[in-house]
């Protein structure tokens, strides 16, 4: 990919490719070794580097970049056969500043994925489509973080995928969990939805303390994961799309719905302290903190479009006439408005 070709050079890394060779890690007793070119690793240096990579011991086939300026360091098979990535922290910086330019494109996917879930989420059996249909249409309305195995075990913090029956209470159709989230952070979180309570009570009749687990057939059960569950989004769209792009959706939206509120301020001091008050509600309903949400998950136009005292203008713009048929509510069609023309 060119454009990966070039990202990477502007990062000032080398683009890399798991096809050549790299560092093997092999399993010594309760340690690893590690071999390139068949040779043992003895540099400090380098073996440092790998352990600050904190590759998951459940990888199996795991090939390490044999330079520290690689924009790909490591990759190998989770738990799933299913290849995972560790990427540079500089190459994770410029995907994190680029992810916003793509907040539109994954915007207009919706529909997709909508239409894909609710076909899904009819099967009458339990599925693998079935369930992890659901899964995302909960992360869709609650924002829960997707969760996986490794933060589980290691800081016994949950997300999506990884969540016990324990967590959940069903009542005819309204749904509470309760769990403590990344970081330690406590999460209470209840909606009613009859048709989602009815299928998360069949996950959860389902034998084994994991909520979301599917049939694969002959009576065998097995849980969802954050790969199957970022792989439903990608076969949906077309495109390469996360579990982590919904959380960005619904923190700009809800910070778009926020900013709404405001008039235009008068000064500098109020306006400051306006935004302030959008990114203390938006964290907490994303669970996150202040700085993480403006970081990561509120596309920074609208802050912008708010300072420069043209979000009013651009609001009004917008929501004349909309453009974007299919599966959207009136705030989303707004924000894709605004998206496309003033950000």
């Amino acid at each position: 990919n060119k454009d990966h070709q070039k990202a990477a050079k502007a990062a000032k890394l080398i683009y890399v490719s798991d096809k050549k060779p790299g560092i093997l890690r092999l399993k010594k007793g309760k340690n690893y070794s590690y071999v390139y070119k068949g040779k043992a690793m003895t540099d400090a240096t380098q073996l440092e580097r790998i352990r600050k990579l904190a590759i998951p011991p459940s990888w199996s086939n795991v090939w390490i970049c044999p330079s520290a300026s690689g924009h790909i360091q490591a990759t190998g098979l989770d738990l799933n056969k299913r290849k995972q990535y560790r990427y540079h922290a500089k190459w994770n910086a410029l995907r994190g500043e680029t992810k916003f330019h793509r907040l539109y494109e994954f915007g207009k996917a919706l529909p997709l994925i909508r239409k894909k879930i609710k076909r899904d989420m009819a099967q009458p059996e339990l599925t693998e489509k079935k369930v992890l249909a659901t899964a995302i249409n909960l992360m869709e309305k609650t924002y829960i973080r997707v969760g996986n195995y490794e933060y589980e075990k290691m800081y016994g913090s949950y997300g999506l995928t990884t969540l016990k029956d324990k967590h959940v209470t069903i009542g005819k159709d309204k749904i509470e969990f309760t769990f403590t989230g990344k970081k330690g952070i406590e999460h209470n979180i209840s909606l009613s939805n009859k048709r989602l309570a009815k299928i998360i009570k069949q996950c959860r009749d389902v034998p084994g303390k994991t909520l979301f687990q599917f049939y694969t057939g002959k009576g065998k059960h097995r849980p969802i994961d954050s790969g199957m569950v970022n792989h439903y989004i990608k076969d949906a769209t077309e495109k390469d799309f996360s579990a982590k792009d919904f959380r960005t959706w619904a923190g700009t939206l809800h910070a778009l719905e926020c900013l709404r509120n405001f008039d235009e301020a008068a000064d500098e001091k109020l306006t400051k302290r306006n935004m302030l008050e959008v990114l203390d509600t938006v964290s907490a309903r994303l669970g996150n903190t202040r700085a993480v949400c403006k970081k990561y998950y509120i596309h920074p136009g609208l802050f912008q479009l708010y300072e420069e005292k043209k979000l009013a203008g651009c609001i009004e713009k917008c929501g004349k006439k909309s453009t974007h048929k299919g599966d959207f509510s009136p705030p989303e069609r707004l924000l894709l408005g605004i998206l496309e023309k003033c950000s």
